[in-house]
């Protein structure tokens, strides 16, 4: 099974999706399961991961209602109040669902940048283990220091899953000291990395993928074929290219291993790192 390991669906309006700038006019519509379909079928992938765009609760059952639709939406990483004295109630009843497999916190948007060190939100991803959910981490390279001290509060037995390489520099060229945090965070065994989300850190209009192929050897080098997954970012990777040129880049890249090693960061590393049947 061949699995684009992150992308997003909304019903676009501006109050939810402000973020989005006046340069990203291309994304700014309605994505639903009906439109990466084609998409999917053009590289022969099976399915994919939803992941959350919203942090609301009305958006992770949307999109649990949208998996039951669709079978090709293998996965769903939902947001869920890690921080509220009902986690656990919201956690039970998400997992309750035969395709939720991860829960999702956008840390990067936070103005703390020791969010992920607060007791309220330890205790709360600590619950996931009990409920068999990963937990991806979206982050930027000023948060690599916390993340470490962060992974290891937890059992090896709870997965974690570094959402767009951590966000580097590509634009600028810059490589360090994103790469020796990748490199200590690597060395723990139950982190993954999605080869996600680079063409938009990159320069939107004249990357290339000789850009982005130093980062990728960091992450081959921390993590190795068995803990990494490939990943769109669509629709956001629309800013900067089109799906097929956004996914060739890693395919392309990976094309020289084994086709063990291949399959495994093409699906099979999904279905182990999020329990995908």
């Amino acid at each position: 099974m061949k699995i684009d390991s992150h992308q997003h669906y909304w019903h676009f309006n501006t109050a939810d999706y402000g973020w989005m700038g006046e340069n990203m006019s291309v994304i700014k519509r309605d994505f639903l399961p009906t439109d990466l379909l084609p998409e999917l079928k053009s590289i022969d992938f099976d399915g994919s991961v939803a992941v959350q765009a919203r942090q609301s609760l009305e958006e992770t059952n949307w999109l649990l209602q949208l998996a039951d639709e669709h079978p090709h939406i293998k996965g769903v990483v939902g947001w869920l109040d890690l921080q509220s004295e009902q986690a656990e109630t919201q956690i039970a009843a998400f997992a309750k669902h035969p395709k939720a497999v991860g829960v999702r916190h956008v840390i990067h948007d936070e103005e703390d940048i020791d969010f992920m060190l607060r007791p309220a939100f330890i205790r709360g991803v600590q619950l996931l283990e009990k409920y068999d959910l990963a937990y991806d981490i979206l982050i930027f390279p000023t948060h690599l220091a916390n993340t470490i001290q962060f992974v290891k509060q937890f059992s090896d037995k709870q997965t974690f899953v570094i959402d767009h390489i951590a966000k580097p520099l590509i634009k600028d060229g810059i490589v360090s000291p994103w790469k020796e945090d990748i490199a200590a965070l690597g060395k723990l065994p139950n982190v993954y990395c999605k080869l996600s989300g680079m063409v938009t850190e990159a320069d939107w209009n004249t990357w290339k993928p000789e850009n982005i192929r130093p980062y990728l050897d960091v992450i081959m080098e921390a993590f190795g074929p068995e803990r990494i997954l490939i990943g769109s970012d669509w629709p956001v990777c629309l800013v900067a290219g089109k799906y097929s040129e956004v996914m060739q880049v890693v395919i392309d890249y990976i094309s020289t291993f084994t086709e063990k090693e291949q399959a495994l960061m093409l699906g099979e590393n999904a279905a182990k790192a999020y329990k995908i049947k």
